[in-house]
């Protein structure tokens, strides 16, 4: 066919004046390897597909050298059979057991006992009959500790320290199951052998230990409201489809029958390289690191017959349902909206709405609940799954306010969306506010696990890459009208509410505990594989200290100290206000500054007028005290174009705060009944009761807080002062931006503005107690669980023994790798979380404590109290561990970098305990030397036979008090006798 010339030229120019699309998908060959990338990708992503079907996403980033590495395998919770739920969550713990290649010290052996066990747990599984199942469980258990004599628990755990990698962790959800750790770059070649023969092949080993770690994290969930509320809200939202029928943990008839013909079939038809993908970002060579995956995984065989995923339709809800849950904790009410997949378009204007709701700045939840006092809290979630989403609404009530009038009030935000009530300036203010979130991951220390994670998220939810380089640009194109007409069409009566009340659960129940043999652990011995790596030569990274003299710019401006930092990688900044004093000088400092300053406006700006302020700049201010309650930071947040409008914004607000008398009413209402809330809750209870009354008595840092006759008599002009007061005390100033100096000085120069200064207040100092007659304190809650702290006092911070405490830490108590983990879960599954260190103090003042915690079945305790005493006594002694621990030290400090904001925060931690320096430095040279009778001697000098107190709580009709007395004096502990409200 022939064209005519005029419109060959006409079409050339139309062609030509397009413009050109910001973001476009590109293939290109490297090396011989074929990748996707997009344009204007920041993250520079290549996604390459080898020829099994496994896909490849690899990012470069080189601000330490280290590598975040997540394997995704695109199967989930929703995919285990409905008649043997949790097999996806259980097939996650046994991929840590190791295969025919690692783990074992004799596989062909060993495999023998593993078929027979798999049998047994099939008959098992088919029997109703209590006394038979317990025969059936004895020979289990007789027949499991014959083949533990041929495993090596926690190899590959071993191995991963052995390369420096930490954050060794995995989890299971809904859609997907992921793996991660984050490893030295030098250790790529190490952690790829050892993972490609990880994920070809699982074996059941340790089975019955593991299922009791299980059943333990499933107690752990009976015991927590929040998840109970989240999986009402599913099961009313999906009757029909997995997310709402089955749960990913499982129910508690499939764990106590679990089979592991099925966890294996699971295996085999799921973790297949065309249907995985690993993750990385970091400090990598694209080519180098594509052919190294390509040789350890290229060899994974692909399930031509995979399981294809159909989603389950459910009918659209048209009323609303209300249901109520029971438990100890505060009450609360959820309501949510179910939505379609987070792949589709709408998804993102449900993120939208969520931002416009609640953005904890100026989301019309923010402003009209929170900022004007109406509830004690609230807020919104989106939680988006690959088949629908749940837009979440939820709130706490004040005192004498019902669940009703919550959701009603939140309900109401809703409508005001629905009414286009809010400015047109807020939506684009919502995505600057996103696109900032994104902005201080990247400059943060976890910036490749970030990165490494939206990768996860891509593949697993089959979004293509593309989406998530432009979902910026698609959110900036969504307009309030159509926000408003989504909203119309879609929040209607169309949601499930769940109101959790106080009170006694009616389902309540938990997973007994079976009969187990401890399990030997074989510490010194070594699989062939595992030698094999040992071996393998590694070129060395170099460690890089920090020099506070170089790394940090120290000079004054007028009589006011500033540490400076340059940020040379984006645009944010954080200026703070530093000041040597907190609640410890006086509680009224804590409420005035961290609770009163939140509902403050000036004399020409109200409190919500000035929120809006500050999230229209992109910026944000906030107050925090020290653990110990003796350093106050007020910091300054957001991007350098607006440091200037912001930092006088910030100071206006401190010099000309205004508050009023109804404000203070209900913030003290507010506080009175946070403060309800918080001793129904086991965690704060357990953390900042009775840990801190075992070390100071009641007069504690955790107990720095205004009593509640005191708050009735609190004036607003009393807290106002402190406010407006608050930079004529001694302080000085951190700043991390793109500011020269020079800039810097004069901004505040010409805001912060501090003639006279005030003197320092007087401060109060805390009396640690002492250990020589051991107190078991408790108190009672209903609870399924049992936990528990040992605490021991030894002596005071001395910085010479920084390394060899973390030494210790590491050998003892460190990971999964520890002693302390190998010998409570792996050998005798008495607990699913369970860990103990050396903890020095933060300030040079104090003392180091041994602290050691398990969480625990209350019919567990003896066993539980019993073993971790005799390990703390009696160190059980590997050299294979203790060298293990010495390369996992060394390898970690060898390529971590200290960097960005946190030089400043770890200037702070070295000044506070007396040192000039980087400890690092110093702890890499001495581990280097140490040897193991160095460890021995450590412990027998300040850890054997060493007193301690017990701090435990539960429930009291569980707790076996005859036992505890055998440890100390046993005293109940109140409420009112552990928090000073």
């Amino acid at each position: 066919m022939k064209i005519a010339p005029l419109a060959c030229l006409l079409a050339l120019i139309f062609f030509q004046c397009q413009p050109t699309p910001k973001h476009a998908v590109l293939k290109k060959t490297n090396n011989g390897y074929t990748y996707e990338s997009v344009t204007n990708d920041p993250t520079n992503t290549r996604i390459y597909t080898l020829d099994n079907g496994l896909k490849v996403y690899l990012s470069k980033d080189q601000t330490a050298p280290r590598i975040h590495i997540f394997t995704a395998i695109k199967a989930g919770g929703k995919n285990d059979p409905a008649d043997n739920t949790g097999l996806a969550h259980y097939l996650e713990h046994i991929m840590f057991k190791g295969n025919d290649v690692f783990g074992t010290k004799d596989y062909e052996s060993e495999k023998v006992l593993l078929d027979s066990i798999e049998r047994l747990f099939n008959q098992y599984g088919k029997t109703n009959e209590d006394l038979k199942r317990k025969e059936l469980y004895r020979q289990i258990d007789a027949v499991s500790n014959e083949a533990a004599k041929f495993a090596i628990p926690n190899e590959y755990d071993k191995m991963i320290s052995l390369i420096g990698g930490k954050m060794l962790n995995a989890y299971t959800t809904e859609d997907r199951t992921v793996y991660t750790v984050d490893i030295p770059a030098n250790e790529l070649e190490r952690f790829l052998q050892i993972e490609g023969i990880r994920f070809k092949k699982i074996v059941n080993r340790l089975f019955h230990t593991e299922l009791e770690a299980v059943y333990e994290e499933k107690n752990i969930s009976l015991d927590n409201d929040y998840w109970k509320a989240f999986q009402t809200m599913n099961k009313h939202l999906f009757p029909n489809h997995p997310y709402g029928k089955q749960t990913v943990i499982g129910t508690i008839e499939h764990l106590k029958n679990p089979s592991i013909t099925e966890i294996l079939n699971y295996f085999d038809s799921y973790y297949r390289p065309n249907n995985a993908a690993i993750c990385m970002s970091g400090d990598l060579d694209y080519d180098k690191t594509i052919a190294l995956i390509e040789a350890y995984f290229g060899e994974w065989e692909p399930n031509e017959n995979l399981p294809l995923w159909t989603k389950v339709d459910e009918p659209p809800l048209v009323t609303p349902f209300e249901t109520e849950i029971y438990g100890p904790q505060e009450e609360r009410v959820s309501i949510g909206f179910r939505f379609d997949g987070n792949h589709t378009e709408e998804f993102k204007k449900i993120v939208l709405i969520d931002m416009l709701l609640n953005n904890s700045s100026a989301g019309l939840i923010d402003l009209n609940l929170m900022q004007q006092q109406k509830v004690l809290r609230a807020g919104s979630y989106v939680n988006g799954l690959n088949d629908y989403s749940i837009h979440t609404l939820f709130g706490t009530p004040k005192s004498n306010q019902s669940l009703d009038e919550v959701k009603n009030l939140i309900l109401n935000q809703i409508d005001s969306i629905k009414q286009g009530a809010f400015e047109p300036w807020l939506l684009k203010a919502v995505v600057t506010d996103l696109k900032k979130k994104v902005m201080e991951q990247e400059d943060s220390n976890y910036a490749n696990y970030f990165r490494a994670n939206e990768m996860v998220l891509a593949f697993t939810n089959d979004t293509p890459w593309i989406e998530r380089v432009s979902y910026f640009d698609d959110l900036s194109a969504i307009t309030k009208d159509e926000l408003v007409s989504f909203a119309n069409e879609h929040y209607k009566e169309n949601y499930v509410v769940v109101k959790k009340k106080n009170g006694e659960d009616p389902n309540a129940k938990k997973i007994e505990k079976p009969i187990i043999t401890k399990v030997p652990l074989n510490r010194e011995v070594k699989s062939d594989f595992h030698n094999k790596i040992t071996q393998l030569s590694v070129e060395k990274i170099q460690p890089k200290f920090l020099d506070f003299t170089n790394d940090l710019t120290h000079y004054s401006i007028g009589n006011l100290p500033v540490i400076y930092k340059r940020n040379v990688n984006n645009d944010l900044f954080e200026l703070s206000y530093v000041y040597e004093f907190a609640n410890n000088a006086d509680p009224k400092f804590g409420l005035a500054l961290t609770d009163f300053l939140e509902f403050v406006g000036t004399d020409e700006l109200s409190p919500e007028e000035i929120k809006q302020e500050f999230y229209k700049l992109g910026s944000s201010y906030s107050v925090r005290n020290s653990i110990e309650n003796d350093r106050l930071f007020i910091t300054l947040r957001g991007l350098n174009e607006h440091f200037k409008t912001s930092l006088k914004l910030f100071e206006s607000l401190l010099n000309n705060a205004s508050g009023t008398k109804e404000s203070l009413k209900s913030l003290v209402d507010r506080i009175k009944k946070q403060r309800e809330d918080n001793l129904k809750n086991k965690g704060y209870i357990l953390w900042n009761g009775l840990l801190p009354y075992s070390n100071f008595g009641k007069n504690n840092p955790s107990n720095l807080e205004v009593s509640n006759s005191k708050l009735d008599k609190i004036e607003v002009d009393e807290l106002v002062e402190i406010i407006q007061e608050i930079t004529s005390y001694p302080h000085r100033i951190s700043y991390y931006g793109n500011l020269t100096i020079e800039d810097l000085s004069a901004s505040i120069s010409e805001y912060h503005q501090v003639s006279e200064m005030k003197n320092l207040p007087e401060i109060s100092h805390f009396e640690e107690k002492n250990y020589d007659n051991p107190v078991i304190y408790w108190s009672h809650y209903d609870m399924v669980q049992t936990e528990l702290i040992l605490i021991a006092k030894s002596f005071p911070y001395d910085h010479n023994k920084e390394a060899i405490i973390r030494l210790f830490n590491e050998y003892f108590g460190g990971g999964m790798n520890s002693i302390v983990f190998q010998e409570i879960r792996e050998a005798q599954g008495l607990a699913y979380s369970v860990f103990s260190n050396f903890r020095q103090p933060n300030k040079k003042e104090f003392s180091n404590y041994l602290t050691s915690y398990i969480g625990i079945q209350s019919d567990k305790q003896e066993e539980a109290i019993s073993s971790m005493f005799d390990l703390i006594n009696k160190l059980p002694e590997s050299k294979q561990a203790f060298e293990i621990a010495k390369m996992a030290i060394l390898n970690k400090i060898e390529s971590e970098r200290i960097s960005k904001s946190s030089v400043i925060y770890a200037y702070f931690r070295a000044t506070d305990k007396g040192l000039n320096h980087d400890i690092r430095k110093d702890i890499y040279e001495a581990v280097k030397k140490f040897s193991f009778s160095d460890l021995l001697e450590f412990h027998k000098d300040y850890i054997k036979n060493i007193q301690q107190n017990i701090v435990l709580i539960g429930n009291r009709e569980k707790i076996d008090f005859e036992n505890l007395s055998k440890y100390g004096k046993v005293i109940e502990l109140s409420h009112e006798e552990l928090f000073a409200y």
